[in-house]
């Protein structure tokens, strides 16, 4: 399995200027067949199975995978993939979509506070916060509807302390005890038409068309660029960007394990040692049922 020990993706962990053209959107696959494709999806699968328990054991961390990506980079896919294995009693997943109006009464973050995966479970965000420094920035318009004391004026410091409330954000859940993973799928606009050309070729993927994605994609180079800001000012140690190159999906679910098994294992979870009061219960209760 010589692919788990080597690195597919680009980790990024210092700000530093990045130019997506040049961040490969596919590389040779790690796997020679659809069978090796399966076998090393499946152990790290069974990995990802077992820190999972390990998490909601312990009851006192948690870790937030953030998704983003553009239309059709295989969000979706990678959730349903590569964490298929997991108990959905410790996972919790929340896309979101265009605020609500209740949410746009509160700050940007209101909605994250409330969406937090409690401890011990695994949180999955099918996009995030990072939105709001995405079509919001491609979009600046949609700002009006948040009723920000700033009002029209979303110059280039408005945007840098948006990019630092991020930060502080993470810092802070950090210190509470949360594993912050986010991960860019990154693909090529070529790949995306492809992608939404093969939803009106297949009537089971009619439901996924939507005018919306169509229209996005007139605003690629925007975009970019405000994925290549987004990822270089809110880089940090605890909380670095993972760019997956994503033009082949199964390579990028691959990577996206690996990465996850990665971070899992660095946070040393173990089982929960019982007090001595608490090992004195259990065999009471052991000889009880033994006396059943």
């Amino acid at each position: 399995m010589g692919f788990l020990k080597m690195k597919d993706y680009l980790e990024i962990s210092s700000k530093k200027s990045i130019n997506l053209k040049k961040v490969p959107v596919k590389l040779k696959p790690r796997y020679q067949s659809d069978q090796e494709y399966e076998k090393l999806l499946d152990h790290n699968r069974s990995r990802l199975e077992e820190f999972q328990t390990l998490l909601y054991a312990g009851h006192s961390r948690s870790m937030i995978v953030i998704f983003q990506g553009m239309d059709t980079a295989g969000k979706d896919g990678a959730i349903k993939h590569v964490l298929s294995g997991v108990n959905p009693q410790g996972c919790a997943v929340v896309s979101f979509k265009t605020p609500t109006s209740e949410e746009l009464n509160h700050d940007f973050l209101w909605r994250v506070n409330r969406a937090l995966p409690a401890r011990g479970v695994l949180g999955i965000f099918n996009r995030s916060y990072y939105e709001e420094t995405l079509i919001t920035r491609v979009h600046p318009e949609l700002l009006e509807k948040e009723k920000l004391p700033t009002g029209k004026k979303h110059d280039k410091a408005f945007w840098k302390f948006r990019y630092q409330d991020m930060v502080h954000y993470e810092k802070y859940l950090h210190r509470q005890g949360y594993e912050v993973v986010k991960i860019f799928i990154h693909i090529s606009k070529e790949e995306q038409k492809r992608r939404l050309l093969d939803r009106f070729q297949d009537p089971k993927k009619h439901w996924k068309i939507s005018e919306g994605d169509v229209h996005e994609r007139t605003f690629w180079n925007e975009y970019q660029t405000a994925y290549e800001e987004g990822i270089r000012h809110t880089v940090s140690k605890s909380s670095p960007w993972y760019i997956v190159p994503g033009d082949d999906k199964k390579s990028a679910r691959l990577s996206i394990s690996q990465i996850l098994v990665d971070r899992f294992d660095k946070m040393n979870l173990e089982y929960p040692v019982l007090k001595p009061e608490e090992k004195k219960k259990l065999k009471l209760l052991k000889a009880q049922l033994n006396k059943d």
